[in-house]
Formats: structure tokens, sequence, C-alpha cells
């Protein structure tokens, strides 16, 4: 499939997503901004992946990651990140979002699994409760120790910063 096919509306996702439904195939969804994409990201997309046929990856819009993150983020415009995403052989489809979490875009297209990271409890992961209502579940997936954005923005910022 063609990398720049992978990114999507939620109007033409639906569609795609129901003759594959149909098939029994599983569609697992995740989000995130995905700003400076790292190992801890991909461990967590190829692990996401594992758990079913289709992995839909929700990305936050620029204005959506301003409104999460402030300001000065994101650092990698959201048509790159969205790229970047789409290139990963884990990722079916990326789908860009402005809210600042995905609820109506799970509401939208109905997944079987929501993942997200071990540093979120479940009751506190959006769209749970809508997922599970639908006979879908939920899982979490540990973080790679050290692997974080801000981690990486910060060492950047200490080794570059005028003395």
């Amino acid at each position: 499939m063609d990398i720049l096919a992978k990114i999507t509306t939620v109007e033409k996702l639906t569609a795609e997503l129901e003759p594959r439904r149909r098939a029994g195939q599983k569609i697992v969804f995740t989000n995130g901004c995905f700003d400076l994409l790292h190992v801890g990201h991909v461990r967590y997309l190829a692990a996401a992946r594992s758990w079913g046929d289709v992995l839909v990856v929700g990305l936050n819009s620029d204005e959506s990651v301003r409104l999460i993150k402030g300001e000065k983020r994101p650092l990698v415009e959201q048509h790159q990140r969205a790229e970047v995403l789409a290139s990963l052989w884990c990722v079916d489809y990326v789908v860009l979002f402005d809210e600042p979490d995905p609820l109506n875009l799970i509401r939208a297209l109905e997944p079987d699994l929501l993942v997200k990271g071990g540093d979120w409890s479940e009751d506190a992961i959006v769209g749970a409760d809508f997922v599970k209502s639908r006979g879908g579940s939920v899982q979490r997936i540990p973080l790679v120790p050290g692997a974080c954005t801000s981690g990486i923005i910060q060492t950047i910022v200490n080794r570059y910063a005028k003395d």
C-alpha cells in the first residue's frame, strides 16, 4: 500500500473498515501526538498491531497538540508526523483529529481493541467505557524506560544550550 494512502479521513476510514470488520478482522485503535518518533513509540505500535488485524492510529493535529502540550509543541508538523507513522509496517491507517481527546473518533470507528501506554490507568483512558460497552477490550502497554519525547527535548536543550 502507498504510504500516503494510509493517511485518511474518518469518513473514508469508516467505509474501509466495514468490510474488514464483516470479514472478522479485529480493529485495534490507539492515539497520540507522536512528536519526535522514538523507540518507545515504535515498540508500542508494533505491540498494538500484534493484538489485531488492523491498526488505526488517531494522530493529534497540530492544534490538538498545542491544546494539550502547550504553544511550543509540536516540534514536527502534523503532515510530517502522519507520514512517518504511515511508513511503519505495523500501522495500517493514520487519521488526524483536532479535539484534545479522541472520543469522537473512537465512537465513529468503533474499534474492537483500544490500546494506550502503561502510564494511563484504565479508568482514565478516553473511550474505554465506550469500547467495552460494545464488547471490546482495552489493553495497556508498558512504557520503554527512558524513551520519551520530553526527555529527548531536554537532552537537546542540555547539550546545545549556551554556557
